[in-house]
C-alpha cells in the first residue's frame, strides 16, 4: 500500500469544533495519507423514508467513504453525557447499508469537550454503537481532551504535551494496523 486512505468523522457539525481541530492533529500524527472527511449532515433516520425512497444518496456516499478507507478516526464531543445526535444518526444510517462498511475497519475514537472529563461518557457510547457495526476498534489509552477551549491555540493546534503524546501513540497504532 503506497498511501493509505484515512477517513475522519467529526461528531459535531460546527466548523470551529474542537473535535475538527483534534481530527486535523490526528491526520498530521497519522502521517502521509489520502484523507477523506465524512459529511454527517444527513436526514434523520426514518424507516418510512427508507421504505419509500431507499437509503438516501448522502448516506450511500458516507458508507462508501467508510468502505474505501483503510482506517477511520472518529472524534466527537459529548452532549448531555451522551453521543451526539448527528453521530448517532450517521451510524444508524450506515447500519442500514448492505455489506457492513465498518466490518473489521481499523478505527480509533477520541473526544474533545469543554467539560472536565473531555467527553469520556460520550466516547464510551460511541464505542458501544460501533460494536454491532463490527468496527475493529483499536485498544489503547483513551484520548479525552478536557477543557478543550484551553488546550488549542488560536491556530487550532493542540498544545498539551500529554494529549499530543497519547494522540501520537494512537495514530501510530492505527497506521500499523493498515500497513
Amino acid at each position: 500500500m503506497s498511501s493509505p486512505t484515512l477517513l475522519t468523522i467529526c461528531g459535531s457539525l460546527r466548523k470551529g469544533s474542537f473535535n475538527r481541530m483534534l481530527l486535523k492533529e490526528a491526520q498530521a500524527a497519522f502521517g502521509p495519507a489520502e484523507t477523506l472527511e465524512a459529511d454527517l449532515n444527513l436526514p434523520l433516520y426514518d424507516g418510512d423514508l427508507e421504505q419509500a425512497q431507499g437509503v438516501p444518496q448522502a448516506v450511500k456516499a458516507l458508507a462508501q467513504q467508510v468502505r474505501d478507507a483503510d482506517a477511520v478516526v472518529i472524534s466527537s464531543p459529548e452532549y448531555n453525557k451522551s453521543i451526539t445526535g448527528v453521530l448517532k444518526n450517521g451510524l444508524d444510517w450506515i447500519s442500514r447499508v448492505e455489506g457492513m462498511p465498518f466490518k473489521d475497519k481499523p478505527t480509533v475514537v477520541m473526544s474533545a469537550n469543554a467539560g472536565r472529563t473531555g467527553g469520556e461518557t460520550g466516547q464510551f457510547m460511541v464505542l458501544s454503537c460501533l460494536s454491532p457495526l463490527q468496527a475493529l476498534v483499536l485498544p489503547g489509552q483513551m484520548l479525552c481532551v478536557a477543557a478543550a477551549g484551553k488546550e488549542f491555540d488560536d491556530s487550532g493546534a493542540l498544545t498539551n504535551e500529554h494529549y499530543l503524546k497519547v494522540l501520537a501513540t494512537r495514530m501510530e497504532a492505527l497506521r500499523a494496523a493498515v500497513t
